[in-house]
């Protein structure tokens, strides 16, 4: 039997910047399945937000662990995983967004044509991955939260990123469904999911790339 692959899953580290179901659903989903690495800027500690009665006690047991202790993304090798998630993460836009360490790791997992698999506001991190003037997934299809859901929160008019516009500005194809609706797409070995509602659909498409491809 051959060993598991490892997943790197790549989490904000700004205040309520991690969505707790998302995370929960990513890490039940891939536990069995992969060994599992977490990271954020700096490695410093997950902040849940969105916790309710379904992931408080997981949350509460996940923070005692030591895995629960992310590495820092700064020191992260790509070249050490074979796959890469991005939960729904809020506080993406706010430090992944323009992160230089993930950049690096994207341009690894793109060149290497390595599953990747990014979730709601967690797809907003994808907007580092710039050479240049030139975005890296310029030519892929893609979804991420549409402005009917961001627009129903009270920081949108602050928010400093629009996934939709930033990917049809840098030369990708954006698609959305109604909101709360259940949209991934595929393209190559980049899955995005467009909410919180796609993240176990998202995820098992990412763990069917790993496994065709080994």
């Amino acid at each position: 039997m051959s060993s598991k692959p490892t997943c790197l899953i790549v989490a904000s580290a700004a205040p309520q910047g991690v969505n707790a179901s998302s995370f929960h659903q990513a890490f039940t989903l891939c536990s069995p399945v992969f060994n599992l690495q977490t990271a954020t800027p700096g490695g410093k500690p997950i902040d849940f937000g969105g916790v309710d009665e379904s992931t408080a006690r997981w949350v509460q047991d996940f923070s005692v662990k030591p895995y629960a202790t992310p590495a820092k993304l700064e020191s992260i090798d790509g070249a050490r995983y074979q796959a890469l998630l991005i939960p729904d993460c809020p506080g993406a836009l706010t430090d992944l967004a323009h992160s230089g360490s993930l950049a690096r790791i994207l341009t690894h997992f793109t060149s290497q044509q390595k599953p990747v698999c990014a979730i709601g506001q967690g797809v907003s991190a994808l907007c580092c991955a710039t050479e240049g003037q030139r975005w890296m997934f310029s030519g892929y299809c893609l979804t991420g939260p549409s402005v009917f859901e961001l627009v129903r929160s009270p920081d949108f008019a602050n928010l400093p990123l629009i996934v939709e516009d930033f990917v049809k500005d840098s030369g990708g194809s954006y698609t959305a469904s109604q909101e709360d609706a259940l949209h991934v797409v595929l393209d190559r070995h980049l899955v995005t999911g467009q909410n919180l509602q796609s993240s176990t659909v998202a995820i098992n498409n990412l763990i069917l790339l790993c496994n065709s491809g080994r």
